[in-house]
């Protein structure tokens, strides 16, 4: 909370808002907001308004402080006349980042059981016709009376068993995690080290890492293969020169969906590609979406997929030369 005179200038600030702004009550007493930042003109703005007015104003505000080295804040703010001194406005902040945080994962968790059920049919149209295909070629192996030429059918029978394990592995039912201990930074050298043998010698990889992450219960064959989606995504995104930063880190009472958890992981995949397409913004973890012409599209939402039967959650940023892709799951099995 901030109060303010009828001339804009502060008289009080109390520990919230010093944190929220950036400014000491010392600093700020006698001065108005956007004396202090040029970032808090919507705010001096609203409370011009509401001095006029002799009334309340409320507003949604997104400030944009220069002083400090962080990204825009979602503020929800109320400025009303205090009926306590005449000619003086209390000006109430709340910060609604969180508010908006829980929004995008909803939207996410959405968007993933929608993308469960495209999968869900994709998986029954490709199975129909591998049967076909199956017996198909069973038939034409009886006829055949030369062994070399059975070689082939034996080679179209065999493909067509590895797509149908393929689709019941991959494209069927959801399958239950198999939690055991696991290191997140066991995880992410093993993925470094099959990514950076396949990947172009114009690529660079660099760790940022927090050696104070616990171990944590999870299906490491399913979160390696999460991280790997991710990381090679990552490098076809970068081309043949990049540079592609693991961060990991871990956040205190996070909320994950609907969950409030008292540890989450949060492992960072950021690179300094091209980012991703504006058009593909809202569908990127959706099946068959990619945006290279020889992608095929499930990379990114198998990720989500196999991140969320552990209980945790993929989501991105991204803007031209930064994209990060942020794979967060909860350290301990308890949430409230």
């Amino acid at each position: 909370m901030v109060l303010v005179d009828d001339a804009g200038r502060i008289r009080y600030m109390n520990p919230a808002a010093e944190l929220l702004l950036g400014q000491s009550t010392q600093r700020a007493i006698g001065r108005r907001c956007v004396d202090l930042d040029p970032g808090l003109d919507e705010l001096q703005s609203l409370i011009h308004r509401a001095v006029v007015a002799g009334s309340s104003f409320g507003q949604t505000l997104n400030l944009e402080l220069t002083h400090v080295e962080r990204p825009p804040v979602m503020v929800s703010c109320r400025v009303s006349p205090w009926p306590a001194e005449p000619d003086n406005f209390i000006v109430e902040m709340l910060d609604a980042s969180a508010w908006q945080q829980l929004d995008r994962e909803q939207t996410l968790i959405a968007k993933h059981g929608a993308s469960r059920r495209i999968i869900r049919q994709l998986a029954h149209e490709v199975r129909n016709p591998l049967g076909g295909l199956r017996g198909a070629a069973q038939l034409l192996e009886r006829q055949l009376l030369e062994p070399d030429l059975r070689e082939y059918t034996e080679v179209i029978i065999a493909e067509a068993d590895r797509l149908v394990a393929l689709t019941d592995s991959l494209l069927g039912p959801i399958s239950v995690p198999r939690s055991v201990s696991c290191n997140v930074h066991e995880t992410t050298e093993r993925v470094l080290l099959l990514m950076e043998a396949d990947s172009p010698p114009g690529v660079r990889f660099e760790r940022d890492y927090d050696p104070s992450l616990p171990d944590f219960s999870a299906d490491p064959d399913q979160l390696l293969q999460a991280l790997l989606n991710v990381v090679r995504n990552a490098v076809q995104a970068v081309g043949d020169d990049g540079v592609i930063r693991l961060r990991t880190r871990a956040l205190t009472g996070h909320v994950l969906g609907r969950n409030r958890h008292r540890l989450v992981a949060s492992i960072e995949v950021e690179d300094n590609g091209p980012g991703v397409p504006a058009e593909l913004a809202d569908s990127v973890f959706y099946p068959l979406v990619s945006g290279r012409d020889d992608g095929t599209g499930l990379g990114l939402a198998l990720a989500q997929d196999l991140v969320n039967r552990n209980r945790g959650l993929v989501e991105f940023e991204s803007e031209p030369g930064r994209t990060v892709f942020t794979v967060r799951f909860p350290l301990e099995g308890e949430s409230g």
